[in-house]
């Protein structure tokens, strides 16, 4: 089975946890037998346990691939979008990808999904049934998973098929409603539009071709930033007359909200969480060091990180995104393919950050024009390489590189490797660095 998951998104709606370069889907939230998973995570760890041979490409921003290969590691197929181009671009690009870079026989099926509802198995096995329906002959130009609604949405679009089968050609695509609307769908038997379809890859390469001048993958890569902002569903959903639908009544949920992330939580808390007094309905993540005391409080979410505290109605959270469209502070904290940094100060003239590395990760090599820095081991150990000589470090040491110094770092122990690091200079950006 071939995969498309779409994984894009700045997660402002899961402010202080999530920010430009930690989206929703890298929260780890889920609990497991050691310890927590993200939505991504699960997402991948359940395909691969309904197909062990699954080829899955996620489709994303250059901004996520670092977290990526940290949550999954580097197995996993990437289709990086060099801009944000809406999603026919980027399901062209992932489409092209399969074909040139993966192999895939141009007549193979591929399933799209976004990489972030909460699901249960049922849902990967009709995502399996989906690809199935997708690979026979005579199968429709597209392929769509619908959902059973649970209620009137005005959040969904929302697909009305012709009859009631399990699968049935489409009538009709309508765009989100209003609630009176919904109903009316309902009540004839539409399912929403999750954003879930299958087709052969020659498909939509046909229809990409149609619409863009490419060649090849690697060609398309390189005129991407010129392309038109188009989704898939205006680009080619509306315009193709050949399009079933499967119908899943299984669960599923868009985890978009504060409130609704909540109720996919098991426990009511995460992190170093104390709770007095009589709280109800009341759900907590913390993501720093420091204990969080919650009394009293009812209908409720608390989070907290090194980018900020939230603390909200679980109702009034679903209105965050415009206040913290407001807020104009640096990243504090991000997944590497290499480990993880949290910032732990931030003064004129410099920047205090506590790094983490992976057993047997290492940075890139690199440089940096405008500022200085130097590292101290906390725990762990690792080699140090400036300018092509090698430091054996240890806890206590200390090593520094001025302007231009070429450095990297590797974790040669079983254990993370972890420093403080601190920058010194008038202009300390993140901008400033040179890969070599």
């Amino acid at each position: 089975m071939n995969i498309i998951l779409l994984s894009g998104g700045s997660g402002k709606r899961l402010w202080p946890l999530s920010n430009e370069v930690r989206s929703k889907q890298f929260i780890k939230i889920f609990k497991t037998e050691d310890g927590y998973e993200s939505m991504v995570q699960r997402m991948y760890r359940m395909i691969r346990s309904v197909d062990p041979e699954a080829t899955v490409t996620i489709a994303t921003s250059k901004s996520q691939v670092s977290a990526i290969h940290n949550q999954l590691g580097t197995d996993v197929g990437i289709s990086v979008e060099p801009c944000r181009r809406d999603t026919f671009p980027a399901i062209a690009l992932a489409t092209a990808y399969l074909k040139d870079v993966q192999g895939v026989d141009e007549n193979e099926a591929v399933v799209v999904c976004p990489v972030d509802p909460y699901v249960d198995e049922s849902y990967f096995k009709a995502l399996k049934s989906l690809y199935d329906l997708a690979s026979g002959d005579g199968a429709a130009a597209l392929t769509l998973m619908g959902m059973e609604p649970t209620y009137p949405s005005e959040k969904y679009g929302y697909i009305l098929p012709k009859g009631k089968d399990e699968v049935a050609d489409v009538d009709a695509f309508k765009e989100k409603p209003d609630l009176e609307t919904a109903k009316a769908y309902i009540d004839k038997g539409a399912l929403w539009n999750g954003g879930i379809f299958a087709y052969k890859l020659s498909y939509v390469l046909e229809r990409a071709h149609s619409l863009i001048d490419f060649t090849d993958y690697n060609d398309l890569f390189e005129k991407y930033e010129a392309l038109e902002k188009i989704s898939f569903d205006y680009a080619v959903v509306e315009k193709e007359s050949s399009i079933r639908v499967m119908r899943f009544a299984g669960m599923w949920k868009d985890l978009g909200t504060w409130n609704t992330l909540t109720e996919a939580m098991t426990e009511p808390a995460i992190g170093n969480v104390l709770f007095g007094g009589e709280c109800e309905n009341v759900h907590v993540l913390n993501d720093l060091d420091l204990p969080i005391l919650v009394m009293g409080m009812k209908n409720a979410v608390v989070s907290a990180s090194p980018d900020g505290i939230l603390v909200s109605d679980k109702d009034q959270s679903s209105y965050i995104k415009p206040l913290v469209d407001s807020i104009d502070s640096p990243i504090r904290f991000a997944e590497k393919s290499w480990g993880s940094y949290r910032v732990l100060d931030v003064s004129k003239g410099s920047v205090t950050i506590k790094v983490t590395l992976n057993p047997g990760s290492s940075m890139n090599y690199h440089s940096h024009e405008r500022r200085d820095e130097s590292w101290t081991v906390t725990a762990g150990e690792g080699i140090a390489t400036l300018d092509g000589q090698e430091t054996k470090l240890t806890p206590g040491c200390s090593i520094e590189m001025t302007a231009g110094v070429k450095h990297t770092v590797r974790n040669t122990g079983s254990v993370p490797l972890e420093l403080i690091e601190i920058q010194l200079g008038d202009e300390i950006d993140v901008r400033d660095k040179i890969k070599w």
